[in-house]
């Protein structure tokens, strides 16, 4: 044991955020049940609450949680009438099994929350289910923050996660290595559910452990699937995003791009980010992660924020919004706009964009933003109270009221 002075309920959430998904992934490989599965890490974390204050925190807490969990499984299952039926779906030849590490499968893919990504992603399910899911397994987030990522209320994104389970369970599917024909034909949606579990890491209330998994998770990816020039993209892309990670939030306050200190920028993450978007390129197969690479990249490549060639970053996102027309392309695309032609463009491309981003703060800052330089000031102060309203975190609150401060100083 590392005996720490206090193990208190933050450390615990620290652990949670860290291990979670090691957890339930190795849980869910070894019982074969998703839900049995949660149950026993949630308890194990339940049973660390209490302990770590006295005991202190593990040398090895993934450990811990994995052996103290899959002991509450033993346990549910010899007292379960379900018990046997859970030991054939899993191919379990008895309980004792489970006291004793799980056999490694052949397949492809070998790491278990990789292996877990493949297999929530089975085409049977809707590939919204596929990314909820998996946030929800892997990321320890709770239903709260997912529903957050898909701009969907917690009681929608509750029925979605229900449901999911549910067709797991009636399909019977398996919770095992997916076979190398299968794997091209999930990867849009292993995608999807590694971009978000970096963007869940934007967020102060997750961090960085969760950014680095992502990253981790997605170089397994390229490993195991070299010529899928999408799977590079996305690495590039969480590299390039990363590496502004020590600048983008300094002393618990959220720094504009533009504000950034470009010296604390990680050189060699650009580097690599760069040298994979050039790779890329020269495959001549561009997708929607290629291109938001790409435009990272550029982003990096300029040694100052005026520097930033923005027509090139509008050319970009012009290619990107007709691969992917979704509300936060075409909000990041009006950003980009509007340091080309002015705010009057960047607003009316704002304000032309489809619903789905009502409830998303950063709708709202960016049009408080281009009001402001409009010299509409009420305007402006109604969109950054809005978009305080909407902020999930205290960095971006912070930000925002910042900047109705800001107003009221212009004014006066």
């Amino acid at each position: 044991m590392n005996h720490l002075a206090t193990a208190d309920a933050g450390a615990v959430e620290r652990v949670f955020r860290e291990a979670y998904g090691e957890a339930v992934a190795t849980l869910i490989r070894t019982v074969g049940d998703i839900t049995l599965a949660e149950d026993a890490v949630q308890e194990a974390f339940v049973v660390a609450t209490d302990r770590w204050p006295t005991d202190g925190i593990p040398a090895n807490p993934a450990g811990w949680i994995v052996t103290t969990a899959k002991r509450r499984a033993i346990d549910v299952i010899r007292r379960s009438a379900r018990g046997r039926h859970l030991q054939e779906e899993a191919g379990i030849a008895t309980v004792a099994g489970l006291d004793r590490s799980p056999v490694d499968e052949p397949g492809p893919v070998r790491d278990d929350r990789l292996r877990l990504i493949f297999t929530c992603c089975h085409p049977s399910l809707r590939r919204e289910h596929h990314v909820a899911l998996t946030l929800r397994l892997l990321g320890g987030l709770s239903v709260e923050e997912v529903a957050r990522l898909f701009f969907v209320s917690e009681a929608a994104m509750a029925k979605r996660l229900v449901r999911a389970k549910y067709k797991i369970k009636a399909a019977k599917i398996p919770y095992r290595v997916p076979e190398e024909a299968d794997l091209p034909a999930r990867l849009r949606s292993v995608l999807s559910v590694l971009s978000l579990i970096y963007t869940s890491g934007l967020d102060g209330e997750a961090g960085e452990p969760l950014r680095t998994e992502a990253i981790r998770l997605t170089r397994e990816l390229v490993d195991l699937l070299p010529d899928e020039p999408e799977a590079a993209g996305l690495l590039a892309l969480l590299l390039l995003s990363e590496s502004r990670a020590p600048a983008r939030c300094v002393d618990g306050d959220l720094v504009l791009l533009q504000d950034q200190d470009r010296t604390a920028w990680d050189r060699e993450m650009i580097a690599e980010g760069h040298a994979i978007v050039r790779a890329c390129i020269r495959r001549g197969r561009p997708g929607p992660y290629q291109l938001q690479a790409a435009i990272q990249a550029v982003h990096a490549a300029a040694a100052t924020f005026e520097a930033t060639d923005w027509p090139q970053i509008v050319a970009l996102y012009d290619q990107l919004l007709a691969l992917s027309p979704t509300p936060v392309v075409a909000l990041n695309r009006a950003i980009a706009l509007a340091e080309v032609l002015g705010p009057a463009e960047g607003l009316a491309a704002v304000d032309a964009i489809p619903p789905g981003l009502e409830t998303s703060h950063l709708l709202h800052a960016a049009r408080g933003t281009m009001l402001r330089e409009l010299e509409r000031p009420d305007d402006a102060l109604a969109a950054f109270e809005r978009a305080v309203q909407l902020a999930t975190s205290d960095p971006d609150r912070r930000f925002l009221t910042g900047q109705i401060d800001a107003l009221a100083v212009d004014r006066r």
